[in-house]
């Protein structure tokens, strides 16, 4: 909801396509900053912790903005008030987020060589998520308001603090891990890690075209092509019901075929559907494109959450987690930024020219990892 609900709420707001796509950059640009931080904070003081203390402060300030909006309108000040909350949210969901894939790696851990299905049920519950939360999130927007939206949004956000897993840190340190030595560490580990590494590469260059697509996504649905915010979060809706399917198959798929293969036809999903979208022309196709997509990105995902429980030490998990979720998530500040820069009737060209670096980005990272014995087999070998 906070994702794709703000960015809209800013559209609503505003009804400037430069200032939605300023407002994905903001929601994103305080998260990259502050996953360092929040790798270190799980490794010395264990996720529970910090998922509680993240959860229940982000409820705090989304109420505080749903206790603002309604008194001070439609001008300068409802502008700063809504770039405020994706700035703020951002940072916090990223901690939370931190918090909660430190304690799903040790859920794998613990499973042993069936790593895969724990990542899998753990990205399902995810895509569960993103399948209720943007519909959700759109239609409280159109019939409900701003407040109605942050409401639900602050009780999901209390409800997180309260169902925390327990977890205390394994390997608990006497100082904190200073945040320019945990990206260190980090770095360090994906080195060591060639597949992993390899596998990152080409995602980064597949999330360039996957957040511009989503910083896009209002003013193209709204603004091109005639449609609503409850149609927009009906969108994120859709992917998430693809993702779903998807990540169902993928854990049976690599059961018998290995993580390469599921994995690359996978990548040739997602490269395929976004070469196409720029082409869309009705609000349908650009559904159906865009649920493709998300599809290829799920697959991609269970095959990186699995390398990553497999082969990164149980001891520097947090700090290289932190590191592989910046480099990850990079892409979409600047997809933001684009979004804000572009005109909107050239959004289409500039979404064709990141689906073309996304098509060869994952094809030399596949084909690199095509003979990486961690990436033949199967998975529960």
């Amino acid at each position: 909801m906070s994702t794709y609900g703000i960015p809209l709420l800013v559209l609503a707001v505003t009804d400037s396509a430069t200032l939605t796509g300023l407002a994905f950059m903001l929601e994103w640009v305080p998260r990259l900053g502050a996953f360092a931080l929040a790798g270190a904070a799980v490794d010395r003081f264990g996720s529970t912790r910090v998922l509680r203390i993240a959860s229940v402060l982000r409820a705090v300030v989304v109420l505080a903005a749903a206790a603002v909006l309604p008194s001070v309108g439609e001008g300068t000040s409802a502008v700063i008030t809504v770039m405020t909350l994706a700035a703020t949210t951002g940072v916090l969901t990223e901690f939370s987020y931190i918090a909660a894939e430190t304690a799903g790696g040790a859920a794998s851990r613990d499973a042993g060589g069936h790593a895969h299905r724990v990542q899998a049920v753990l990205l399902g519950i995810d895509q569960g998520a993103t399948l209720a939360g943007p519909a959700l999130a759109g239609v409280l927007l159109q019939y409900s308001g701003a407040t109605g939206m942050l409401l639900i949004i602050a009780a999901c956000s209390l409800l997180g603090a309260a169902l925390a897993p327990r977890q205390r840190p394994v390997w608990p340190q006497e100082a904190p891990v200073p945040v320019a030595q945990g990206l260190k560490i980090g770095w360090r580990t994906l080195r060591s890690l060639p597949a992993l590494g390899w596998l990152c590469v080409g995602l980064v260059l597949s999330n360039c075209a996957i957040g511009l697509v989503q910083a896009a996504g209002p003013v193209l649905v709204i603004k091109q092509l005639g449609g609503t915010s409850s149609q927009v979060g009906l969108v994120w809706s859709a992917a998430a019901i693809a993702s779903l399917a998807m990540v169902t198959l993928a854990r049976f798929a690599i059961d018998r075929a290995g993580l390469w293969p599921v994995g690359a036809a996978a990548a040739a999903l997602a490269s395929l559907a976004c070469l196409a979208l720029a082409a869309a022309d009705t609000y349908t196709v650009f559904l159906v494109l865009v649920a493709l997509l998300m599809a290829g990105e799920a697959g991609m995902t269970v095959v990186l959450r699995t390398l990553r429980a497999h082969l990164v030490p149980a001891e520097v998990f947090g700090s290289t987690l932190s590191l592989i979720i910046l480099l990850l998530l990079a892409p979409f500040p600047l997809a933001g930024a684009l979004v804000a820069l572009t005109p909107p009737d050239l959004l289409g060209h500039a979404i064709t020219a990141c689906a073309v670096l996304q098509a060869v980005g994952l094809a030399v990272a596949f084909a690199k990892l095509r003979t990486h014995p961690a990436t033949r087999l199967p998975a529960s070998v």
